[in-house]
């Protein structure tokens, strides 16, 4: 394993993890980076720092001795062991995570045995999900409800059980694969932003120490293992100087005063950075927290509980930083203040300069106009019983979600009460004798599921300047952003393709990064004719390429357009070209939104609809508001 201390670079990472194994209860580190930059190598790196831990001798749990509530107690004896570092696998199903009956001993034995999961293995340790942001949302829950209550609960196939499971939860992810769920993304405790080092010194020292690591593992490590072996014992001194570290009132009202002035959402922050200027006060060696505890606390644990919308850039700007610590400085300084006062923050925080927009517009063309406000879209569902990646938006055969009947060949995992009544009607035949079944092939009964897939989303956007006007493309922009929104709390793949002028252009190729579809709508140009026929055919050619990579992920595609066809690039009839385009769609779920405004309208969308065989709705009925409630509209 790579040492913690010869890694190059990455100084708040490593913080981070450190004031982490001081105090635990900062409630682990979020690691948002582009791919390479060691963040896997780190966070590994850390389980040889960990102090070891006294448990109960036997205990499956790794219990505190003389813990009363583990389902193996009473215990006798204690030892000591090594905290752990588990890794919970993307792909993990949920008998793994949370654990489930013990089948080799209910079956040979007839009897109810619980098997512990990755839950209670990285109790009092660590638990580390590479890709967190691709994690199922079946587990997403269970690891909220572990990390809320700091217990796993299992009630399953007849078994219920109630173990501890505190553990250090860190994640790794790369943005560019999609975002996390803001429910998760809350539970972090702090979060760092990593980037590989532009300095070539930096890089060359990185790439040295790579090389001579591959070369000679166990040397490499024998170099660096005073540096870690003073690293482990500067937490464990830390751990042991923790409880006597004291929060004066002055920086309790900073902390509360800053995450005011952030506008945070609850009080998890507040607590977060309390705990994280604590455990970095004892890091230090010092008896009190001190504003500089406190900023680099903030630093830490703020920029990702400031996203409102998942389309935020994280993170803090400086002068933000700076104003929030200066006015909060008031408040340190004046213990008069009361409830009953406005409270701290007073004037509303800097916005962020943007920067000069380079590049000019070609004859015709007009930047978009800002979106309307964004609203709750309602449901677009992919008709029928699909097989793709778990989400929250069409009906799917899964690995999990409910059981709603049992198979002799679908399913997945056993069926365990359909397999017992199956064979308990034999067991006198067979010549049982004993405790236990005796079972064949037969017997076996598979669990057929039904849950819920993410799909890819392909929006296609008419351009034109016939969709140009300002009103319209305003309201086009606000119900694909919130559109857009939809699918990222649903888990889905979304493309963008544009059309206007002379021809269509895939402006974001279909991705699971619902931010970046929403940066390149918002650098969107409009104007020129109408290529409908050319933006059906982009979309039919971006389809078969998706196809080809996942077979599985059924699409949907939802036309923006006022159905005016004016051009094509068949060298046909615009119209005529454009409903022949429309036949190459037929066997995708499409969703035709009519843009055309005014009282009177022409009704082209409907039969460009009526030609994809799809849906169409208009552009005000996308709010699930408008509608009594969610709606399918494929």
């Amino acid at each position: 394993m790579f040492p913690f201390s010869a890694v190059v670079g990455h100084d708040d990472l490593r913080l981070a993890l450190l004031l982490n194994a001081v105090h635990p209860g900062i409630g682990g580190v979020l690691v948002r980076g582009e791919k390479g930059t060691a963040k896997s190598t780190i966070v590994r790196a850390l389980a040889a720092l960990l102090p070891d831990l006294e448990v109960s001798a036997h205990c499956r749990f790794g219990c505190v001795p003389g813990s009363a509530d583990c389902p193996d107690a009473p215990h006798e004896g204690v030892e000591r062991r090594r905290a752990k570092l588990v890794e919970l696998p993307v792909g993990a199903t949920e008998d793994r995570l949370v654990g489930s009956l013990d089948l080799e001993k209910a079956l040979t034995q007839g009897v109810r045995a619980f098997q512990p999961g990755l839950l209670a293995a990285a109790h009092r340790g660590v638990l580390y999900v590479d890709e967190v942001n691709l994690l199922h949302d079946h587990l997403v829950d269970l690891l909220l409800d572990a990390a809320a209550m700091g217990r796993a609960h299992v009630e399953r196939e007849g078994v219920s059980v109630s173990h501890p499971s505190q553990f250090l939860l860190v994640g790794t992810m790369n943005p560019e694969e999609g975002e996390l769920r803001p429910q998760l993304l809350d539970r972090f405790g702090l979060t760092v932003a990593v980037k590989a080092a532009r300095d070539v010194g930096v890089r060359t020292e990185v790439i040295r120490r790579r090389l001579s690591y591959e070369a000679d593992p166990v040397g490499f490590a024998r170099k660096w293992e005073d540096e870690d072996v003073r690293l482990r014992q500067r937490i464990a001194d830390a751990r042991h100087k923790l409880p006597a570290v004291s929060l004066p009132d002055g920086e309790l009202r900073r902390i509360a005063a800053v995450c005011a002035a952030f506008e945070v959402d609850g009080m998890r922050a507040d607590l977060v950075v309390a705990r994280a200027a604590t455990a970095h006060a004892a890091w230090r060696g010092a008896e009190q927290v001190e504003e500089q505890d406190v900023e680099i606390a903030v630093r830490l644990a703020l920029p990702h509980r400031r996203r409102r919308d998942p389309f935020d850039e994280p993170g803090i700007e400086e002068q933000q930083l700076e104003d929030a610590m200066r006015q909060a400085a008031e408040h340190a300084e004046d213990p008069g203040e009361g409830p009953d006062d406005d409270g701290p923050g007073g004037g509303e925080l800097p916005e962020p300069q943007e920067g000069p927009k380079g590049g000019g517009n070609a004859p015709g063309d007009r930047p978009a106009p800002e979106p309307a406000p964004a609203f709750k879209a309602r449901l677009l569902e992919v008709p029928g019983v699909g097989e793709g990646a778990p989400g929250k938006r069409s009906r799917a055969r899964a690995r999990t979600g409910r059981v709603v009947r049992s198979s002799t060949v679908d399913g997945s995992g056993l069926h365990l009460v359909d397999t017992l009544t199956n064979a308990a009607p034999h067991q006198r035949a067979r010549g049982r004798s004993g405790p236990g079944l005796l079972l064949t092939a037969a017997d076996l009964r598979k669990a057929v599921r039904e849950g819920k897939e993410s799909n890819l989303v392909l929006f296609v956007v008419d351009a034109s300047g016939s969709m140009a006007a300002q009103k319209r493309m305003s309201a086009v922009s606000g119900a694909v952003i919130s559109l857009l929104r939809d699918a990222y709390q649903r888990r889905d793949k979304v493309g963008v393709v544009t059309f206007r002028g002379s021809q269509a252009e895939v402006a974001l190729p279909p991705t699971t990064s619902v931010d970046a579809a929403a940066t390149r709508l918002k650098k969107m140009r409009t104007g020129g004719r109408t290529p409908l026929a050319d933006g059906l055919l982009k979309a039919h050619r971006v389809l078969e390429v998706e196809r080809l990579r996942d077979p599985r992920k059924r699409p949907l595609v939802v036309l923006l357009t006022d159905g005016r066809a004016t051009s094509s690039g068949l060298g046909g009839d615009p119209a005529k070209d454009a409903l022949k385009a429309a036949g190459l769609l037929e066997q995708t779920a499409v969703v035709v939104v009519d843009c055309e405004q005014g009282h009177v309208r022409l009704g082209l969308a409907q039969k460009i609809a009526e030609a994809l065989q799809g849906t169409c709705v208009r552009l005000e009925q996308l709010s699930a508001d408008h509608l009594a409630g969610v709606v399918r509209a494929a």
